[in-house]
């Protein structure tokens, strides 16, 4: 093994070891089964975003269907009302996840949550969606966060 794929490893390993799974709820994962939600990073929680930064969102979960397609929806809920948050990647097969999703099988969906430097300092709940393509949730989960300077 050379230095270069060696130090790759060991970043992996550091970089897997301080991870930290988040605290959520279900929201309704009607096809689906969350096992695991991480966000990285995300030392304490609620989780802290710094504006101008973007974390790294893992969700392991289990299919109960097959499906060739999966779509995120995003929202922060702010005082119970659900506003749309845009991410970079919507199409679920391009974020970890090889499509078709077949039934029974577990996945591990990988996203970015970009927080931008002009949205408000504040909490509020990430509602994050992953759709089939009946449009049924696969996963919905919340979880709280506070956007900070």
């Amino acid at each position: 093994m050379d230095l270069r794929t060696t130090h790759i490893l060991l970043f992996s390993l550091v970089a897997l070891t301080g991870a930290v799974p988040v605290k959520y709820l279900d929201c309704g994962s009607a096809v689906g089964k969350v096992s695991m939600v991480d966000i990285n990073p995300c030392p304490t929680q609620p989780c802290q975003l710094r504006k101008g930064q973007s974390y790294a969102v893992n969700v392991t979960f289990s299919s109960e269907v097959q499906s060739d397609t999966s779509k995120a929806v995003v929202h922060g809920v702010i005082a119970g009302v659900p506003i749309p948050f845009p991410i970079p990647i919507e199409d679920g097969c391009k974020s970890g996840i090889s499509c078709p999703i077949q039934k029974q099988k577990s996945y591990t969906y990988v996203n970015q949550l970009p927080v931008k430097t002009e949205y408000p300092s504040l909490k509020l709940v990430v509602e994050w969606e992953l759709r089939d393509d009946t449009g049924k949730d696969l996963f919905c989960i919340k979880f709280p966060v506070q956007i900070v300077s």
